[in-house]
């Protein structure tokens, strides 16, 4: 074979298969998402599933987390976590601040902080995103943003601190900002039809709850 003929056929192969190998990576559904930009912050259209993943749709509730820790609860009964393991833990997460390490985002993407969760609610305040069976889903929650820049964040329930139990009935959403040594600040907001309440608040730590990712 001519070797300039040679020379062009391996290098067509190696761009083909460095081309799809690229595919695979930028477009895995669990780990890529071109996000959407509200008030200059970058957020994910999905909530975080198994650690490090995405879940697989923005009516899906993912998994729930405690604060400050990577190991996702399962946000059905019953209760088991992403390593395989049914005992809750109880204890109280230590730290000022979600550490990177145990930032269950996929990579860049990142725990929001409470002025971020906050600038959704200034925004989009209380009443005026409440969604019911969102897009034919069934599925209820809360819309923050205008079209096409805006994210849906389902009603996710929460497990309780102290027995990891499910609780509740609206969405909550950690951020990574700390309170007081035991709590850290979280968006809430009641199901829609109940007047629309959210806000931020404090909680006990040891809870468990949703986490919508933010761009690094």
């Amino acid at each position: 074979m001519n070797p300039k003929i040679l020379l062009t056929t391996i290098l067509s192969i190696l761009l083909f298969v460095s081309c799809s190998a690229l595919r695979r990576t930028a477009f895995d559904p669990r780990t890529h998402d071109e996000g959407v930009v509200i008030s200059g912050v970058r957020w994910a259209t999905r909530n975080v599933d198994m650690p490090g993943t995405f879940a697989e749709s923005p009516e899906s509730p993912g998994m729930l987390y405690q604060w400050n820790r990577r190991v996702g609860w399962s946000s059905i009964n019953p209760m088991i976590n992403s390593d395989d393991e049914t005992t809750w833990d109880s204890i109280i997460p230590s730290g000022r601040r979600w550490t990177r390490s145990n930032d269950p985002c996929p990579p860049g993407w990142r725990v929001p902080t409470e002025r971020e969760l906050n600038s959704l609610l200034r925004l989009y305040g209380a009443g005026r995103g409440s969604r019911t069976n969102w897009n034919n889903t069934g599925v209820n929650g809360h819309v923050f943003g205008t079209y096409p820049n805006q994210i849906f964040l389902p009603n996710t329930r929460s497990r309780a601190g102290s027995t990891g139990g499910l609780q509740g009935s609206g969405g909550s959403y950690w951020s990574s900002t700390q309170s007081l040594s035991t709590t850290a600040k979280y968006l809430f907001f009641l199901r829609a039809g109940m007047s629309g309440i959210m806000g931020m608040s404090d909680s006990d730590r040891s809870y468990g709850r949703s986490v919508r990712c933010v761009a690094k």
